[in-house]
């Protein structure tokens, strides 16, 4: 019994220890990897996968994402510098590249390391819907979400041992934890954990491409397409690790005015026109 408080007790210290403050939402986060640690693996990754793909360069569609990229980087550098957090950004190395593939698909890594699949651009249908994407995987890497999924695999992960110490003399209730937990904890845990991150990303997301010029009532119409995209279908709200088409379209058209007013504050009061 002492010894279970004793790993109780520790494991409060250092989630307390590592914490980090989200700057969007002023929330406390889990940080139990440092950005030290995070960017290089992240770099190192994103090279690689650079080198086994066919990075598409010279053409209007790469010059797009490059473009759309560093307007959306600026606007975060704004949005950070004004409440009050100079200097997030510079460990940032931005990089954007387009990939020729068939996936339907983009993202950003730790860091700033950027990839556009050429699948997605159909969907996108334009540099405005390239910018509600881009906005979106931006803000999962200036939210920390990647690094807040790994805290949360590595507590999921000693909870584990945890359960597995304070069992150890009932093979019988040990036997019947290791059958549940995996699917409790993620259902009930991981799960809720990134579909909160995913609507997280998509307030950020949709303020961050307004600051940087681009409609905001666009971003609900994309996904209108992405929904069109999918057929409709998609599992149980509670078995995916996104929030429902529906939620999010619904969700995105009630952020969009806030997003304007957010962007008039830099001084945005029109936005570049759709094409």
């Amino acid at each position: 019994m002492k010894f279970n408080k004793l790993i109780l007790s520790l494991a409060i210290v250092a989630f307390v220890a590592s914490c980090a403050t989200n700057p969007f939402t002023g929330k406390k986060t889990m940080a139990f990897v440092g950005n030290d640690q995070l960017f290089p693996s992240a770099f190192a990754q994103y090279n690689q996968v650079l080198t086994e793909s066919n990075v598409i360069t010279g053409t209007k569609d790469a010059e797009m994402i490059t473009r759309v990229g560093q307007r959306i980087a600026v606007a975060a550098e704004r949005y950070l510098t004004a409440n009050g957090f100079e200097g997030y950004l510079e460990d940032y190395q931005w990089e954007y590249k387009l990939i020729e593939s068939e996936q339907v698909n983009a993202w950003c890594m730790p860091g700033g390391k950027i990839a556009f699949y050429t699948g997605i651009l159909p969907i996108a249908a334009n540099e405005t819907g390239i910018a509600a994407i881009m906005g979106h995987e931006v803000a999962h890497a200036l939210a920390n979400h990647g690094q807040q999924r790994m805290s949360a695999a590595y507590v999921q992960q000693g909870l584990a041992v945890v359960g597995n110490v304070a069992l150890s003399n009932d093979d019988q209730a040990l036997g019947i934890f290791n059958q549940s937990y995996g699917v409790v904890s993620n259902v009930a845990g991981m799960l809720p954990f990134s579909r909160s991150h995913e609507t997280e990303a998509d307030q950020i997301g949709i303020y961050l491409m307004a600051i940087a010029g681009y409609n905001p009532d666009e971003a609900s119409v994309l996904w209108e397409r992405m929904k069109a995209n999918s057929g409709g279908e998609s599992p149980p709200a509670f078995l995916s690790s996104h929030p429902s088409n529906d939620s999010r379209i619904q969700n995105l058209k009630s952020l969009s005015e806030k997003a304007k007013v957010e962007a008039k504050k830099f001084g945005v009061t029109s936005f570049r026109p759709i094409n």
